[in-house]
């Protein structure tokens, strides 16, 4: 984000300007952090949610480090390694729950992160490739999630990936030797954890590169603000340090009160009772789920109970099973379209009233009520409700989006930041 009164870096002590002109590292943070990157001077505290993301990422690479010193990857000896951990090593049971607990966090900030970039229209020119990278970091997570969730070589983690797995074997041709490729054999068995355990060990390095990839391509547009209005004049920016990193640090404070508060008094909250028990492959648990923060999906997947196909002939054209999977699989893969699907000029919607009622009285409840039905059997009426919340998912992105986006009336937008903070034009207040 380069602005004419942008300040620059000028080191002073000889040791500095020495470094800066070698390898200008020092230079790179100031431009990134410092005051040499001027912020819309009104950003909400949802725009915490992206620096609490990368605060809970270091959290996950640093117990996992540790966790792996520890771990045994071994179908005989991972459950008991884990044990180990708990009961043996000085503060492992803390790393354990750190971790375990981290995920979760992880997900609820990241969750956070892309229900206000949907709101406020973050993914809207010139910000398109900052979504897209971003939807690439939400793709990794549940890679990486699901993979370390098979880890301990528990109940539900042994059949969670049994399930999981077997989606791939509904594609046609392709899909049961991938499966049997994912897996290393038929079954999740030992082949299945040595490969688990080195992608889950190695994606979150992979997560770290896009984020810094995600960073770069937001510094090159700037900052999105909470009214969509861009940047005009010095008046309507301030710089990053101390002013958001003041507020940022706020945020972060709350964060870590609550993520010490769950790991200490109610570890085991987000997590699964029968993955304290060792896997047994001859003994299926009684409701198989997958960890809260893939509910949803796993609804939509649910939501398809019939074949699709000629009638009265008994021919199938695609299994239900099949659609079940295309569904889960592309709620998330649209997002990749939606700077495309949305093609309204106004971003924040605090200025599209239509865009509001279907935001907040349509999309978000319809998540909710699949990630309520995940957790739940499949049976009615869950079944029911998943198809409709499901139905109204993607209505929302492929047909009520782009019909709103082109009939909508939208609300008078400001003139400029600066107006929409102090109440003045912009020329009176720089004066």
């Amino acid at each position: 984000m380069s602005f004419p009164w942008a300040n620059e870096y000028k080191p002073q002590h000889p040791v500095m300007q020495w470094v800066d002109e070698r390898l200008p590292l020092p230079r790179f943070v100031y431009n990134a952090i410092g005051g040499g990157y001027p912020v819309p001077r009104n950003l909400n505290y949802f725009w915490n949610f992206g620096v609490l993301s990368g605060v809970a990422l270091m959290i996950q690479i640093i117990t996992g480090i540790i966790l792996a010193m520890h771990y045994y990857a071994s179908i005989d000896g991972a459950f008991n390694s884990v044990e180990h951990i708990m009961r043996d090593v000085n503060g492992g049971w803390f790393i354990r729950y750190a971790h375990m607990n981290g995920a979760s966090f992880f997900f609820i900030v990241v969750y956070i992160h892309i229900f206000r970039g949907l709101f406020y229209g973050s993914y809207k020119a010139p910000r398109e490739m900052v979504w897209l990278l971003g939807v690439v970091i939400f793709l990794l997570m549940m890679a990486t999630g699901f993979m370390g969730y098979v880890l301990p070589w528990g109940q539900m983690s042994y059949w969670g990936a049994q399930v999981i797995t077997g989606f791939f074997s509904a594609i046609p041709v392709v899909g049961e030797p991938l499966r049997q490729w994912l897996l290393g054999g038929y079954a999740p068995d030992q082949a299945t954890l040595n490969r688990f355990f080195s992608l889950h060990y190695l994606l979150p390095f992979v997560i770290l590169g896009t984020i810094i990839l995600h960073v770069w391509a937001l510094h090159i547009p700037g900052s999105s603000n909470p009214t969509g209005v861009s940047v005009k004049a010095e008046s309507d920016t301030v710089p990053f340090h101390p002013y958001y990193t003041a507020k940022d640090g706020f945020g972060l404070g709350l964060f870590l009160l609550a993520f010490v508060a769950v790991t200490f008094f109610s570890p085991n909250m987000l997590g699964h009772p029968d993955n304290y028990i060792p896997a047994n492959p001859l003994s299926t648990p009684a409701h198989i789920v997958p960890e809260w923060y893939y509910l949803p999906f796993y609804a939509i997947l649910k939501a398809f109970t019939v074949d699709f196909g000629i009638p009265f002939t008994g021919i199938v054209i695609i299994p239900a099973k099949l659609m079940g999977v295309l569904a889960m699989f592309g709620s998330i893969l649209l997002l990749f379209f939606l700077p495309w699907l949305d093609t309204s000029p106004v971003r924040s919607g605090h200025y599209r009233p239509l865009f509001r009622k279907f935001f907040l009285f349509g999309l978000i409840p319809s998540v909710l009520a699949l990630g309520y039905c995940g957790m739940m059997p499949a049976e009615q009426p869950y079944v029911m409700i998943s198809q409709i919340a499901a139905a109204y998912y993607f209505a929302h992105f492929l047909i009520i989006l782009p019909i709103v986006s082109r009939i909508e009336k939208t609300l008078p937008l400001p003139n400029s930041i600066t107006e929409a903070v102090t109440g003045k034009p912009l020329e009176t207040a720089a004066a």
